[in-house]
């Protein structure tokens, strides 16, 4: 019974990341902004990324399979959806941040804490 739980949740999970890649992808294209985009881009990396990869491992949890078998495939998909979820936060985070002190792209925001810190001279240069 336990099986067959597990099993379901997974699959949900995994279309939900599925739907959510989806998601994300029209968004990226649809978005005419570059922060925008990137956030689109990091709901496609963290949604489709990390819950189709907790859906995997328990999908494998669930079926009938030797338990170093099943212990080994769910426990690679844990890991990489831990590193995916560690690291693309962070890098969308540097791209935003160098972007901004590039001047490449200029934001439409209304106050500009970054900006109001380099010309204090707190910022790192």
């Amino acid at each position: 019974m336990i099986d067959w739980i597990l099993f379901y949740i997974g699959l949900a999970l995994t279309l939900l990341g599925g739907a959510m890649d989806l998601i994300a992808s029209i968004g990226f294209f649809r978005f005419k902004d570059f922060y925008t985009r990137l956030h689109a881009a990091t709901i496609g990396a963290i949604g489709g990324g990390f819950y189709p990869l907790i859906g995997l491992a328990l999908i494998t949890l669930s079926l009938d399979l030797d338990i170093y078998i099943k212990a080994y495939i769910s426990g690679v998909c844990v890991i990489a959806a831990a590193l995916i979820a560690l690291t693309a936060p962070a890098g969308s985070h540097i791209l935003a941040r160098a972007t901004h002190r590039s001047g490449e792209v200029v934001p439409k925001v209304v106050v500009d804490r970054i900006k109001e810190d380099m010309e204090k001279g707190d910022g790192e240069q």
